[in-house]
Formats: structure tokens, sequence, C-alpha cells
């Protein structure tokens, strides 16, 4: 049993919750069920810290911690890419990636620690104005179970870089990496109460910490029903939030892309993860002339999908509960029922886990905007496609969802990649490419229902400082 990491020690005791690997269904593991005093001891830690050792800390300090412990995550990134592969169910290639991300994360945040700056302000004769940036103080972290260390990496990363002490809230399906970084950071030399983790369930250890008012600042990742009861919590003590919620980002093909580049990329942007990524590329919009094409080319490379427990490393590994097999399934049967085709299907590699929360990439075809299927998260490795004409069409079906979060536009004419860049409502446009290669130096965040606020790159520091102005009279 695995006990919330408060003020360097590990501490805790009462109720517990099962872990499950995806895999296989079995529980082999179990965390605490935080509650209110457990998230309460945290926040009063971080306090401690924040007006405390850690607190004192140069910029160049705290930047040397995060890259020592960048180093040390490095060392350990077999040992961290297992324990996220059998916690999240996704393959070893993928929890290798994210081993290798998380470390590049505190890399970069560690470089940029010392590197964040104010300004001076041109103003009236006699004065010197100038601008400093302070961090909050006691930033609160809820970090979903899709990608662990790799958000736990751009937000906590980018939090103790400004200065700030940090609490997290780890999701309850999958945080066992996290606790084994929060021991690391220990053995790096962080102070007691820099990085705290309470685990639990999020409408009850979550609940309690976002509300807290000894947070200043909360930063989330999760779903945009979660999202809108996050703020409305955090609004009672004017606490700041930023927030990723979500996406249901299209790919753009037009009939000059390069569709050798584009059908692997437009794949991976659905399969991995099992499709459980904010930023899946879960829409493809296809211009008419290359429609029938491209889908028989898609349809080829579905065909040879294999979906299998994380330790076979296949191209899927499982979704991460059983609830979430049904919502996908759920999906899938209503879109059977409005007469939407399949295109085409993944499936099971020989010798999968009978009871493992399994589902195979699929190709729907054909998916008018005004569906659920073309509206809402699927969260699955669901793609769904549908023709356009003109490229005002493609705009219009691009912009046609309650998100914007990520688009990616493939077409050869210059002027149309900026033309549709600037006119998608998206946080983040790439043309010809899907991604950039995790982008852990490039601003993500969305428009509209996707969230607000910025996190990954230098961008991210802003949202963990506050800004402030100082006038001085001198004639």
């Amino acid at each position: 049993m695995r006990q919330h990491f408060i003020h360097n020690q590990w501490v805790g005791s009462g109720e517990t919750i099962d872990v499950v690997d995806p895999s296989t269904g079995e529980v082999f593991d179990a965390i605490l069920r935080g509650t209110s005093a457990d998230v309460d001891a945290a926040v009063r830690s971080a306090r401690e810290a924040f007006q405390g050792e850690f607190g004192r800390l140069t910029a160049a300090e705290r930047g040397r911690l995060l890259l020592k412990l960048s180093a040390k995550l490095q060392e350990h990134a077999e040992e961290l890419a297992q324990i996220e592969a059998r916690d999240c169910g996704k393959p070893l290639k993928q929890a290798r990636a994210d081993a290798a991300a998380i470390a590049r994360y505190f890399e970069f945040y560690g470089g940029a620690a010392d590197k964040l700056m104010g300004d001076t302000i041109p103003y009236q004769n006699g004065y010197t104005v100038l601008t400093v940036r302070e961090p909050y103080g006691v930033c609160a972290a809820i970090v979903p179970w899709n990608y662990p260390m790799q958000i736990f990496g751009r937000s906590v990363g980018g939090a103790l870089a400004a200065g700030n002490a940090v609490v997290v809230k780890p999701a309850e399906d999958a945080c066992l990496s996290l606790l084994r970084v929060a021991e690391l950071a220990r053995e790096v030399g962080f102070p007691a109460g820099a990085l705290n983790i309470v685990t639990g369930y999020g409408h009850e250890a979550g609940a309690e910490l976002v509300a807290h008012p000894g947070v200043d600042h909360v930063s989330f990742t999760g779903s945009p029903n979660v999202g809108k009861l996050v703020v409305k919590a955090a609004i009672e003590n004017h606490t700041p939030v930023t927030t990723e919620l979500g996406g249901k980002s299209p790919q753009i093909v037009f009939e000059d892309a390069d569709l050798e580049a584009m059908l692997p990329v437009v794949v991976n942007a659905i399969v991995q993860n099992a499709g459980q990524t904010c930023s899946a590329g879960s829409r493809l919009l296809v211009q008419r002339s290359i429609y029938e094409k491209v889908i028989g080319l898609l349809s080829e490379r579905f065909g040879q999908l294999q979906v299998g427990s994380s330790q076979m490393d296949l191209d899927c590994g499982p979704l991460i509960r059983k609830s979430q097999q049904v919502r996908v399934k759920a999906f899938l049967d209503e879109a059977a029922r409005d007469g939407l085709q399949v295109a085409a299907q993944g499936r099971l590699a020989a010798g999968v886990p009978a009871n493992g929360f399994y589902q195979v990439p699929t190709l729907v075809r054909d998916v008018p905007i005004t569906h659920r299927l073309a509206q809402e998260e699927v969260f699955g490795p669901v793609i769904a496609a549908a023709a356009f004409d003109t490229e005002e069409e493609a705009i219009a079906l691009a912009n046609g969802t309650a998100f914007g979060l990520v688009t990616s536009v493939w077409t050869r004419d210059g002027g149309r990649q900026m033309r549709v860049a600037r006119k998608v409502r998206a946080g983040q446009v790439f043309i010809n490419n899907y991604g950039a290669g995790g982008g852990i130096e490039l601003p993500f965040g969305g428009y509209k229902a996707s969230g607000h606020g910025r996190e990954k790159g230098f961008e991210a520091l802003y949202g963990f400082t506050q800004l402030k102005t100082i006038s001085m009279r001198h004639d």
C-alpha cells in the first residue's frame, strides 16, 4: 500500500483504493484514499516550505535542483517506464517516451528558472517604473491518468521553477510513477514541503485541494465538466486556475497534401495511448477529390494495427478502466444505430489477457459534423472522417465543435497554410506535422471549451507568477 508524500515523508493511514492493471483487470497494489486532513497537512507543508527553505533559494539554486532531478529521472527512466506502463496499460515504448519527456521537462524548466525577468517601463520624467514576477506561493496540480509523468513534468516543473511550492493530487487510476518521482526529488535534495502528493478520489481529495483557502493557484487537466467544478470551487477563494480540458482536434488534408508523410502521422495521432490523449487527432477532414483514396490508404493501415498488453508493446494498449471501455463502445454502438459506416478496424493480438480493457482502433467514415461522434471527446482510438469541398468549408468544419485545442493542416500551398492556420480556433496549429515530437518547448492550451491559460514552454512560467509594478519617484 502506497502512502501520501508530505513534507518529504511517507505518511497516512486509513481507507485505500485498489490499483488495477488495465492489461489484465487484476488488482496489484493500493493507494490511500486521501481526506481533508491529509490535504490540509500537505498545503500547510507547502506553505512552510515557501515561507522557509525553498522560498529562500535563489532562482539559480532552484534551477540547479530541477536539473539534478532531471538527471536522476534519466538514471531511473526504465524503472519509471515499467511502473507507468503497468499502471496506465500503455505500451512500453510510449511509457519510455513519457519517462524521457518528464526528464526533459525538468531539464527545460531547470534552465529557465533564472531567466524569468521583468521589464522597465518608460514613464514620466522623475520616475523609474519596473515590473517584477513573483511566485504565487502554494500551487495545486490536479494530474490526470493518461500521462501522469508528462503532465506532472509540465505543471509541477514550471511551478517549482517559478518559485512556488506544490501539492499534487494525481488521478486515482494511475499515480504510482509520480510517487516514485517524489521519492527521487527527495534524494536529490528538494527541501521538505516543496513537493507534496496526496492520493485519493477527485471528488474527495481533489475537491478539498482546489477549495482550500491556503492554495494560491490551481492547474487542472481533465474533462470540461470537472473543469467547471474546479473553477467554481477555486473562485470562492479568488484562486486563479489554469485549465486544459480536452479537444476534438481535426487534421485537415487538402488535395495537394503529401500523403506518404501524412498517413503515419494521422494514424499515430489517434492510436497513441489508445486515443486517451487530450490532443488526439480524433477528426479527419479530407478534400473530396482525394477522400476515397485517403480512406482506402488509412483502412489498410488500420487493418494492420494490433492491440495488446503493455508488455506486448504493440500499437495500442488497453483503455484505463472498464467504465472507459464501456463508454467508448457506447459511442460506436450509437454510430452503428445511426447508420454510420466503419471503414476499418485493428485487431486484438493473440494471447491478449481476457479481462483487460481493450478497444481496437476504429475508423468511421462520413460522420456529419452534427453527430455526437464528431462533437464529443471519445477518449479512445476512434477517428471520425468526413469530406469537404472548399477551404472555407474545411475551416468551418474544423471550428464546428465546442473545442479548440489542436489543428493540423496538410497542404503544400504556402498561402493556404497560413490562411487556415490563422482562421482555425485552436491553441496549437501544426502544418504538415502533428504534435512536433512532444513539444516540451511549445506553449500548449486551448480555445473555447478546451480551457484557458498555457502550459509547456517558457510561456507557462508567466502563468505561475504574479506581475507586480513598482513605481519610484526620485526627482
